[in-house]
């Protein structure tokens, strides 16, 4: 039950912007879960959902697929540190940084496991990636957005 649950929890945060413990609760229970908002929470904290700024103001979860929360702390702060602008070709998607990042805000990238991205090359300054589908690459360019806090 605890697996459906947090898998559950997975496609609503991807599906939704849920900014609180409460609406994520609701949607759950919409979607035929009885969960307290103690069972919520300490999901929450087993999955390691982060916030993020969302659209529109306020904050929302998010998952980021990593093997250790320190190390995804730190490869977000190089992505944000690195990262100056990023445009959209098709199922490629190149990103911009600070000259001599290049490689640094890819394998943080790398790091985030995002099943969209087939692989990444860095030069000096632009990384190269190739993403399954356009639709696929509009979706990471929106998680990239989402994790330097870039507002439109």
């Amino acid at each position: 039950m605890k697996r459906k649950r947090q898998n559950k929890i997975l496609e609503l945060i991807e599906r939704y912007e849920i900014g609180t413990q409460e609406e994520l609760a609701q949607r759950l229970s919409d979607a035929g879960f009885a969960v307290t908002q103690a069972t919520v929470s300490r999901d929450i904290r087993e999955m390691k959902l982060s916030k993020v700024p969302a659209n529109g103001g306020g904050q929302k979860y998010i998952y980021i697929h990593r093997e250790d929360a320190y190390l995804g702390d730190k490869y977000s702060r190089v992505l944000k540190e690195g990262f100056s602008s990023m445009g959209m070709g098709s199922s490629i998607l190149v990103v911009k940084t600070v000259s001599g990042m290049a490689m640094a805000v890819a394998a943080s990238l790398d790091a985030l496991h995002m099943d969209e991205i087939v692989g990444t090359i860095a030069g000096d300054d632009t990384i190269m990636m190739a993403i399954r589908t356009p639709d696929d690459a509009e979706t990471v360019m929106h998680k990239i957005e989402e994790m330097i806090g870039y507002v439109n």
